[in-house]
């Protein structure tokens, strides 16, 4: 099979592309141009790109560098910057998975003729066409099946999966078994183009008014003040300026228009449901108990699926949960199956 390994320049992609070589595959490693400002972290900087073609070389394949960055700029980044002015929590992450990953990359890797292209998420593809699935990874503590919801079966036909049967610990020791200059590398935890020199603050502040905003209680009564009202998400506690008397209070509610922002003790922050919108299933989803997972790295909870005639699906928990912030993605699961997911809307 002929394929096209994403290579990020992070150990998982480069054991990926090593697995696929050693099972007599015809590899060629991709590195995807994304962001073309300022990147000291993620998977955009130039030093990512130069450990991709180095783990490249060692493994003895060719190795392109594809610039997606006019189409990353216009579905990541500005999505990502108007979701903040709307006072929403946006997951950058997914969507360059639905737009660059999985779509874009795999529209070129097509137009080359390529078969199939693989990267070093951990999750795995199971089933059979016309009904493969993505199920958890292996390593639940290093899991992204969350980030992979967006994968119809469709588009899962051409998508492999190489390191999705193994541990992180795993993936390590083989890259140093192999001698990859990434073996001991750090993961990437942060947003790519947003550096840790300057932050969220800045890159948002460049692009979009930050106003200030008011702190009010849940009876309306002044409490506090925040520097920036888009800046501030669902269950933030600190930085919202308010005084430390009595028991912890977060934020609740966030009203970029009315520049306020309404905090609340934990039990106010508690929810009984969650409606979804924009929804993208992997196959047939009927009304029934579930797993929900609200976060990439969070715990799963069961909750009751209700699909509405306008298509969002309301999430019902079975005991209450802590609000989801809107514009964070909610994604169903049976079992280690997922079975579709969205963004939360309220």
């Amino acid at each position: 099979m002929k394929v096209l390994s994403a290579m990020s320049g992070g150990v998982d992609s480069s054991v990926a592309t090593a697995l696929l070589v050693a099972q007599g595959h015809d590899v060629v490693g991709v590195t995807m141009k994304l962001w073309g400002g300022d990147s000291d972290t993620g998977c955009c900087s130039v030093s990512d790109v130069d450990d991709a073609r180095r783990a490249a070389q060692l493994l003895g394949v060719d190795h392109l560098v594809f610039n997606f960055g006019d189409d990353f700029a216009r579905d990541v980044v500005g999505p990502y910057v108007l979701a903040h002015a709307g006072g929403l929590t946006p997951n950058p992450c997914i969507e360059c998975n639905r737009h660059l990953k999985f779509d874009r990359l795999l529209a070129r890797a097509d137009s080359l003729g390529f078969d199939a292209v693989a990267t070093g998420h951990h999750a795995r593809v199971v089933g059979a066409p016309p009904s493969l699935r993505i199920a958890r990874g292996r390593d639940r503590a290093k899991d992204q099946s969350y980030v992979l919801y967006v994968l119809d079966s469709a588009r899962l036909e051409k998508v492999l999966l190489p390191i999705g049967g193994l541990t992180k610990q795993e993936v390590r020791a083989h890259a140093a078994q192999l001698g990859l200059p990434t073996a001991a590398k750090p993961d990437s935890q942060d947003v790519c183009f947003i550096t840790r020199r300057d932050g969220r603050r800045r890159f948002l502040g460049e692009r979009i008014p930050l106003r200030p905003g008011r702190v009010i209680d849940r009876h309306g009564a002044p409490v506090g003040a925040v520097d920036a009202v888009e800046l501030v998400t669902i269950g933030q506690r600190k930085g919202l300026g308010v005084a430390g008397s009595g028991q912890p209070r977060y934020a609740v509610d966030v009203d970029v228009a009315g520049a306020t922002v309404t905090v609340g003790t934990a039990d106010e922050l508690q929810s009984g449901s969650v409606r979804v919108g924009d929804v993208v299933l992997a196959g047939e989803l009927g009304t029934g108990d579930v797993l929900v997972q609200c976060s990439a790295h969070g715990a799963p909870k069961p909750g009751h699926l209700h699909r509405r005639p306008d298509g969002d699906v309301v999430v019902r928990w079975l005991t209450p949960q802590r609000r989801v912030a809107p514009g964070q993605s909610v994604v169903f699961y049976d079992g280690d199956l997922v079975v579709g997911g969205g963004v939360a809307l309220s």
